[in-house]
């Protein structure tokens, strides 16, 4: 028998015992007033998920990856986080993925039976040939998930920085974790549904991580997401709309930096409040890393 009698994310929560006999507005009322405790929750975590995100970051810098991975719900959040990290900021899908227990018919259609092996946690890693210059975060939102467990304990064996993401205190995936991002959201409206409070949290802290970690990377300027991929119409404009607001130039402008650009915004800020040529803004940003900021930083300490 499984004991989950001393799972926080299994309690009974006081506030919503009698949700099925009220009206619909009430209903949702208890609902919401009971989301507004994660953000509470995840931001009293928030010294250890900067350590998280630094250490993503590190790792990312000198050609690491980050895995996320976890069963069912939390599975899908993980692959939901690295799947926009390309769109977003121009990253390889390689070096940010999700692995779900299941494989990926159980992104689609739950197999929550996955979730109950260790080595299948340890196999899809080994897939993946995980080396020490690793990421892998653990999802589970009561924290005991053996999918994850043999996931995280494979990747600490071969050197792999481990965080684990969960919502029940002294876990055993948070035990198994260099990092344990431990958000306590309290007991779900319907009991045992992790998908709510606890999915919640889990997503707002991976956001946290991803976001962070690219921020480190000099992915973004000022609050502008500078690498975005310029792949459908809809980024085509955001890019022409950051080119533009990094740089006061036109509309004008701006398309036509991108075109010289080969649609790399941040090439075309610095083209633009340099004067420079494409090729030489491309050197520059190279130079520094990729930071826009540390290029015009140079650029003002030369005049």
């Amino acid at each position: 028998m499984i004991n989950l009698e001393t799972l926080a994310t299994e309690q009974r929560n006081s506030h919503s015992q009698h949700i099925d006999s009220v009206s619909t507005e009430d209903m949702l009322r208890i609902i919401n007033d009971e989301d507004h405790k994660v953000a509470d929750a995840v931001g009293a975590i928030i010294p250890d998920i900067a350590k998280a995100v630094d250490t993503i970051s590190d790792r990312l810098r000198h050609g690491g990856r980050l895995f996320y991975m976890g069963s069912g719900t939390s599975g899908r959040l993980g692959i939901l986080d690295a799947v926009e990290c390309p769109p977003t900021y121009s990253t390889d899908p390689e070096r940010i993925q999700g692995l779900i227990a299941g494989g990926y018919e159980a992104i689609f259609r739950a197999k929550e039976g996955a979730e109950d092996s260790p080595e299948l946690g340890r196999q899809d890693l080994i897939a993946k040939n995980l080396t020490a210059d690793d990421v892998v975060v653990g999802l589970s939102a009561s924290g005991r998930t053996p999918y994850v467990v043999g996931g995280l304990t494979y990747a600490a064996s071969v050197g792999a920085a481990t965080i684990a993401i969960d919502c029940s205190p002294h876990s055993a995936i948070g035990a198994c974790a260099d990092i344990d991002l431990c958000a306590v959201v309290g007991p779900e409206v319907v009991t045992g549904s992790t998908r709510m409070k606890a999915g919640t949290a889990q997503k707002m802290i991976a956001n946290m991580l991803s976001t962070g970690a690219m921020i480190r990377l000099g992915k973004v300027y000022g609050n502008l997401m500078v690498d975005v991929k310029s792949s459908n119409q809809k980024l085509e404009e955001r890019a022409r709309r950051i080119v533009m607001t990094a740089t006061g130039c036109s509309r004008q402008e701006a398309v036509k930096a991108l075109a010289e650009s080969q649609g790399r915004a941040k090439t075309a800020i610095v083209m633009i409040l340099l004067n420079l040529p494409a090729k030489e803004a491309e050197d520059r940003l190279a130079a520094a890393q990729g930071y826009v900021a540390a290029v015009l930083k140079e650029a003002a300490h030369g005049l």
